[in-house]
């Protein structure tokens, strides 16, 4: 007997994320289970480094505090709750809600899924012929200059399958997927075996669609002047059908939207291409269809499924020195040159190992109307190998002694400061490990241990081939204006590569755009990726074009030296670029578009 959809409703995306999601969740509308999702790659490292300082933690600890208040109606609704916020210590975090619930005086079942912290095993995995070769480079582990301090695997979801499928009310998760917590769920709800690909690579999408929160209902989303209701939007909830397929929603009285493009949006997030990889099951994005069927209901289907990778990638970090980061600013005119006389000014002198990188941020108008309007913020940092080196650089006491000797007009924010105090850099080793290795179980609350479910078979899929546009003549009518007029972006990071998804709902629209879209121009108008490798690929069904963009966030956002670490407003900066958009694409826009014109005739 097919059972109904099981409603999954998250309330995080991230650790950091709106700490009052769980009050929302428990006075909306009626869900199955809460899943809360918090770590990212870089908050994994910023996670990873508090383990380093007090093992006995490394957990989320706010969590406890989110889930407390509701303890009574988590068990009187019989809801079920599944959450990596165990970080690098679930075991800890399951006991430490275990005092919570005795506390309450409620029943409730608390239990782990163990498997993915391998730090330990390392030497021994790497003796045995492991070498972690890493998933963009293909080097080795023994490569690598850094001392790892952290290493976990990405788990599927079947240690969450089972141990719900053993009793536990609650389940604490580390290093799973995010797409995992939901996976997990709908396989023990629906009764799914490991075969079930198809299935399982719906239960992927509809994860993939909630994890971030409120992503989904119109957060950071390119749209967001049409989001009713958007300085606080809501959580959303993925009814789950028996076939994988999924309509996604929210809670009725919360504020923000479920629309095709919110959804498409987070489709789009974070994704290597049209195959998408899981430890449970590759999942293939070619067919998706997003289609409304209700106000703030959004139907998701299409997912095709196979078998997943015979490895599954191994998030390792290590130390690799320290930074410094002070802003200053600098007022138009001769930007450029002020800036150079700023940097020739901090060098003498720096200690062995220092290398500065100085960042402006901002273009002075051409005729500024304010005094901001002719500032540009100069971001300085200094990194090195040890905190001794940057100690004796002392940034600010070389940026404090600038001020009767260097530029016109230097200045920094009093109220900010200035200051010398180092901080860890972490970088990121994203290695490969065979699923087989790995012990990935579920402990219950009377220490039974329960082995995950394994794939019947592995399978490695690669990237489809798009070919590139060829480049089509220009109408006789076109207009120089900004590129979000007709498209909508969504952009992150996987790893040390950029991720952004570009597309549209209007047909018209989708012809130009993959034509107009090919990996060349996408260098031209993101100068940064001119020398670096991209993947181009087309979502004919979502009328989107996807590209990877390697290496631009260096190997990582726990690392990299950019101000927008992990590449969040890249779909953005492209959508601000201006373009030549045939007139017959902007008709009816005449409001948004851009005074500047160019015509061809």
């Amino acid at each position: 007997m097919t059972r109904e959809p099981i409603r999954v409703a998250n309330f995080s995306g991230y650790f950091g994320d709106r700490r009052s999601a769980v009050d929302e969740a428990m006075a909306g509308d009626r869900f199955d289970v809460l899943v809360g999702d918090y770590l990212a790659e870089i908050t994994l490292a910023a996670l990873s480094a508090a383990y380093q300082r007090d093992p006995r933690r490394g957990y989320v600890d706010y969590f406890v505090d989110q889930v407390r208040p509701h303890l009574a109606a988590i068990a009187d609704r019989g809801i079920k709750v599944v959450t990596n916020a165990g970080g690098f210590h679930p075991a800890g975090l399951a006991a430490a809600l275990r005092d919570e619930i005795a506390a309450a005086g409620v029943e409730l079942r608390v239990a782990h899924v163990d498997g993915d912290n391998i730090l330990d095993e390392l030497p021994r995995l790497r003796r045995d012929g492991h070498r972690f070769d890493n998933l963009d480079g293909g080097a080795p582990l023994a490569d690598w200059a850094a001392t790892p301090f952290a290493a976990n695997a990405y788990l599927g979801g079947w240690g969450v399958a089972a141990a719900l499928d053993s009793g536990a009310d609650i389940v604490v998760c580390g290093r799973v997927t995010d797409a995992s917590l939901t996976v997990g769920p709908a396989a023990w709800w629906h009764g799914w075996h490991a075969s079930d690909f198809d299935a399982l690579a719906g239960a992927v999408v509809a994860g993939h669609i909630i994890e971030c929160g409120p992503h989904a209902v119109g957060g950071n989303f390119s749209g967001f002047l049409d989001i009713p209701h958007r300085t606080v939007p809501g959580f959303p909830i993925a009814e789950i059908a028996a076939d994988g397929s999924c309509v996604v929603t929210k809670h009725a009285r919360d504020g923000g939207a479920v629309t095709r493009d919110t959804v498409t949006a987070q489709i789009m997030y974070e994704i290597q291409g049209p195959v998408y990889l899981n430890p449970d099951v590759t999942v293939r994005l070619d067919d998706l269809r997003v289609r409304d069927v209700g106000p703030d209901r959004v139907a998701v289907s299409g997912a095709l499924g196979g078998p997943p990778p015979h490895t599954t990638k191994v998030a390792i970090f290590g130390p690799i020195g320290f930074s410094v980061v002070n802003t200053v600013f600098v007022t138009s005119p001769h930007i450029e040159e002020k800036i150079a006389l700023i940097r020739d000014q901090l060098m003498p002198g720096l200690p062995d190992g220092v290398t500065l990188d100085l960042t402006p941020i901002g273009t002075p108008a051409a005729d500024p109307e304010s005094q901001w309007a002719a500032t540009v913020a100069l971001r300085v940092m200094a990194t090195a190998p040890t905190a001794d080196a940057l100690a004796e650089a002392d940034l600010a006491r070389r940026l404090g002694s600038l001020y009767l000797q260097g530029i016109p007009g230097y200045y920094h924010d009093g109220a900010a400061g200035l200051h010398s105090s180092p901080r860890p850099r972490i970088d990121y080793w994203p290695g490969l490990l065979p699923l087989t290795v790995l012990d990935h179980r579920a402990v219950l609350d009377d220490g039974r241990r329960v082995a995950a479910a394994i794939p019947p078979t592995t399978d490695v899929v690669a990237q489809p081939v798009h070919p590139e546009p060829r480049e089509a003549p220009l109408p006789d009518r076109v207009t120089r204006a900004p590129l979000g007029l007709v498209a909508h972006a969504r952009s992150g990071d996987k790893g040390g590569n950029s991720s952004v998804g570009i597309w549209t709902r209007d047909p018209r629209v989708w012809l130009w755009l993959r034509g107009f879209l090919s990996s060349d121009e996408l260098r031209r108008l993101l100068p940064e990726a001119k020398d670096l490798d991209v993947d181009r690929h087309e979502f004919p069904e979502l009328q989107a074009v996807h590209f990877v963009i390697r290496g631009l966030l260096g190997t990582g956002g726990s690392s990299n030296t950019r101000v927008d670490q992990v590449g969040k407003a890249i779909g953005e900066y492209l959508r601000s670029r201006q373009v030549l958009i045939p007139d017959d694409l902007l008709a009816g826009d005449d409001s948004d578009r851009d005074p500047t014109t160019e015509e061809q005739r």
